[in-house]
């Protein structure tokens, strides 16, 4: 393995102990020097990158990224916004794609945000206009709800009489027919599923061809280290994901670290083998388990003590009553594992926060509960954040794709969504993280967002919740990387940690975050190897 040695730049180390410097050497796949002790130290042969005066970090650190179903949605059609920004466009996109596709197989989109369509939620009948040859499937952007076809509905034998799961809903007209909107849990009856979970999440674990999945995940691989991303968590895991994970790190093909969390479906299997995290090493390895409280801020099913929405007409649902989410999670404590829980609403939040309360004292220290999204703490919550150790792990490109539905359907209250800063003054350690595919994986986005805080339509969305540069790219990096318990290796260029770097085209500390999205990543360095160069 030759040494790379990055020179000519501006080193932002992300070490509170150590100051910048213009120069870093890896080695033997770590970080073997910095500054002129780098130059002098790397060998003639050494890989030399002429970083030009640009920002060099350690690799970005995402702890809540989908990445196998951000492969499988890459994959698919194209649902998101503004491309698709009305009902008919969604017909139009869906009848383009049954036009190429043979008659019976399924049509699957991602992306669907039906919070901007002017004419409401789509409906079966709406997509039987573009195919009746096809079921069709179409993901919302939360990856909590769907929309089909009548023909999905029908190959699946879903009829109007058919019941609401626990922490799921068929939508209905007032005459009590289907929509072919359907809600969280009551994913799982809607295609193929490779795995059962039952309550315990939105089911998008669909039942693909291996070769398929293994094939889509190395496609993704190539457009996250362009980006810079050199370890992710995936939030939800089945046995799915870890098939695939597992292969791809056996045949070195794994595109990044992954840290596989489990799906709390999974507890009591995992108990009577007697896994716990952490276990595994630094490219695949099993992390936190991971919990729903309720459902989603961006598809209306967010719990909210009081409801939410243009006319108030969202009430949310949760996952489980608040006593049977803390048996749950106390439970996994007591197995050794450490936890995260998807929480938005408040309500859903006092919740949570029993739970971890139950959690931490079964675990015992360095419990490092996690509260993913943590979409509307009160100020109340984030005081007793810090007597627990909790995790913040916010998504702010939310603010900006879906802030001004926020705006319009929580008010003054969307202000408090995310309360990044008042965590980080609260002596927390917030992370960063992208939720793609519900999101762009790109860290620069993420990034910026958090600095902006401005929606898409340029509204401010709680501009005193902002945060500065230092602290957001320390978000995507150590305390990110400290969420994932791996501060000791990653998340900082401190000699004798692995060689994960990331050389940017620009020097962030002279550029508007404005213009983070101008940005680019010339080269990313992974366990001491060159993997991409612009």
């Amino acid at each position: 393995m030759a040494d790379v040695l990055i020179h000519s730049a501006r080193v932002l180390t992300m070490d509170p102990n150590l100051a910048g410097a213009d120069a870093v050497l890896v080695r033997d796949g770590r970080v073997a020097a910095l500054g002129a002790a780098a130059v002098a130290q790397a060998a003639p042969e050494a890989e030399r990158v002429d970083a030009r005066g640009a920002t060099v970090l350690p690799g970005f650190v995402d702890p809540h990224n989908h990445l196998l179903s951000t492969a499988e949605s890459l994959a698919a059609e194209d649902a998101s916004y503004p491309a698709v920004s009305t009902v008919d466009d969604l017909v139009e996109m869906v009848a383009k794609a049954a036009a190429r596709t043979p008659a019976g197989q399924w049509i699957r989109a991602f992306g669907m945000d039906d919070a901007k369509y002017p004419e409401g939620r789509p409906t079966r009948q709406r997509l039987d206009e573009a195919t009746t040859e096809h079921p069709v499937i179409v993901y919302h952007v939360s990856g909590h709800h769907a929309v089909v076809n009548s023909a999905a509905l029908q190959w699946r034998g879903i009829g109007s009489d058919v019941a609401d799961p626990a922490g799921g809903q068929f939508l209905r007209d007032a005459a009590g027919r289907l929509t072919g909107m359907v809600l969280d849990s009551a994913m799982q009856l809607l295609l193929p599923v490779a795995v059962e979970i039952g309550c315990h999440g939105p089911n998008f674990h669909t039942d693909l061809p291996f070769e398929q999945l293994s094939g889509w995940l190395g496609d993704a691989g190539r457009h996250y280290v362009e980006a810079g991303l050199t370890t992710i968590a995936d939030p939800q895991v089945s046995a799915r994901e870890l098939r695939v994970y597992r292969a791809a790190r056996a045949a070195g093909r794994l595109p990044v670290r992954t840290v596989a969390m489990p799906l709390s479906h999974q507890l009591d299997a995992l108990a009577a083998v007697g896994l716990g995290d952490p276990f595994g090493d630094d490219w695949l390895s099993l992390g936190a388990m991971k919990f729903y409280s309720d459902g989603t801020l961006i598809g209306g099913t967010a719990v909210f003590s009081e409801p939410y929405g243009e006319h108030g007409e969202f009430t949310g649902s949760l996952y489980w009553p608040a006593d049977d989410l803390t048996a749950l999670v106390e439970r996994a404590a007591r197995a050794g594992w450490r936890v995260a829980v998807h929480t938005q609403g408040d309500l859903a939040m006092e919740n949570t926060l029993r739970a971890l309360e139950a959690g931490s004292r079964a675990y015992g220290d360095d419990f490092r509960p996690r509260i993913e999204h943590c979409g509307y703490p009160t100020r109340e919550h984030v005081r007793r954040f810090a007597g627990l150790g909790v995790i913040p792990v916010n998504q702010p490109n939310f603010l900006h794709d879906s802030g001004g539905d926020f705006l319009r359907r929580l008010g003054d209250r969307a202000h408090r969504l995310q309360p990044v800063r008042e965590e980080l003054d609260a002596g927390l350690r917030p992370a960063l993280s992208s939720d793609s595919f519900v999101s762009s994986f790109k860290p620069l986005h993420t990034i910026a967002n958090a600095m902006l805080r401005r929606t898409r339509e340029g509204a401010d969305i709680g501009a005193e919740q902002a945060i500065s540069l230092h602290e957001a790219l320390r978000a995507h990096t150590l305390d990110a990387a400290y969420t994932l318990g791996m501060e000791d290796r990653i998340g900082s260029l401190t000699p004798g940690k692995l060689g994960d770097v990331v050389v940017l085209d620009a020097d962030l500390e002279q550029t508007r975050p404005e213009n983070f999205g101008d940005v680019h990543v010339t080269t990313t360095v992974l366990d001491g190897r060159i993997v991409h160069q612009r």
